[in-house]
């Protein structure tokens, strides 16, 4: 009896063989029971989810600024006292008196290695590529604090050439001083130039996040954006300043980065920040923004926090992800797999940075201490 692929028992079953795959792949997609599961179901999600890849970073929603000794040293006080974590920002480009720009960036290179610096959570903008000081903060701040320096912010940048030099500079002095260790870098787009070369930047080793400077921006154009357009609701308006925020979004997160949205320039209403942060976050995309005053920590933390029901479906679809071996799976009709387990996934730990309350075991299953 013919066997081959021409006649007999085997041309015979043919299209039963292909009726078994069809069913064997439908089971898997609805995540029937009995299927053998590629991925232990043991693994953690930054395991499971992105085996081979770079998790995308997952920060605090607010970065909070200070330049003056008496603000820095408060700044870290509110940041150790703070229920839910936020990032300090301690200012050498606007911070340090003219003629005192050495003795500034050894009192911030001292405050983040010192024992005030409770969370680790502070780092530092330095001087802009065309100032004479740049170099001399690299060097103070990584030589002194470099093992707890959680990021360097770069201001002003008129081309991705600079950032370059800064960053193989900041590589440099790092492995010159044995740290062992990426810096973060944080670069701020407030220029034509910065805004032209928004991807070749992001594109950079060691970045983690692009920052929008609307003020600076706003006078870059020589008064063809009226001063109305630096504050609410005219910088969410102005055609100018959308183009700008799509951009610089849409480069940070094409590139694994998280953008950055600008302060709010209205220190006497800390609702505005708030409102600013939703837009921001609604319209064009940006994760996380800065506070100049302590009184727009919360309130933009609480903007950036996800929805109650979002966390909630989230831990319901990880927890059954898990369960299945982290293969696909079918849940209240809908399919789900690895890319929407890295959504949900991203959506828990902005949660739990916001320290918002999880799901019933979630927390045991994925955040244990």
């Amino acid at each position: 009896m013919a066997t081959g692929p021409t006649g007999g028992r085997g041309a015979r079953r043919a299209p039963q063989a292909a009726n078994d795959s069809r069913a064997r792949r439908r089971e898997k997609e609805e995540g029937a029971p009995g299927i053998k599961r590629a991925v232990p179901k043991e693994l953690h999600p930054e395991q499971a989810l992105f085996q081979g890849e770079r998790p995308f970073p997952v920060l605090p929603a607010c970065d909070h600024y200070a330049g003056s000794e008496r603000f820095m040293r408060r700044a870290l006080q509110l940041q150790a006292e703070h229920a839910a974590p936020f990032d300090v920002t301690l200012d050498l480009e606007d911070g340090a008196s003219p003629g005192r720009e050495r003795e500034h960036v050894e009192l911030v290179a001292g405050l983040i290695a010192g024992a005030e610096n409770v969370r680790g959570r502070a780092g530092a903008r330095i001087h802009d590529y065309a100032s004479p000081f740049w170099r001399q903060d690299v060097e103070v701040l990584v030589h002194g604090a470099g093992r707890r320096l959680a990021h360097l912010t770069i201001p002003k940048a008129t081309a991705a050439r600079q950032v370059v030099e800064m960053v193989t500079h900041v590589q440099a002095t790092a492995a010159a001083a044995g740290l062992g260790r990426e810096i973060p870098i944080h670069v701020l787009i407030e220029t034509h130039g910065g805004l032209e070369d928004a991807f070749k930047i992001a594109a950079l080793p060691w970045m983690r996040t692009l920052e929008f400077g609307l003020m600076d921006f706003v006078s870059g154009h020589h008064g063809a954006i009226p001063s109305s357009a630096m504050r609410s609701p005219g910088q969410f308006e102005h055609a100018l300043l959308r183009r700008a925020r799509t951009r610089i979004a849409a480069a940070a997160l094409a590139h694994g980065l998280v953008p950055v949205h600008n302060v709010t320039i209205d220190l006497d209403r800390p609702e505005q920040a708030r409102q600013d942060a939703a837009r921001a976050r609604a319209e064009f995309g940006f994760l996380r923004m800065w506070s100049i005053h302590p009184s727009q920590i919360d309130p933009i933390l609480q903007a950036f926090a996800p929805e109650g029901a979002d966390v909630a479906a989230a831990g319901a679809i990880l927890l059954r992800a898990r369960d299945a071996g982290w293969g696909p799976i079918r849940l209240q009709d809908t399919l789900h797999d690895r890319a929407s387990y890295r959504f949900h996934w991203q959506v828990l730990q902005r949660a739990r940075l916001a320290g918002q309350e999880l799901p019933n075991g979630v927390a045991e299953a994925f955040f244990p201490r």
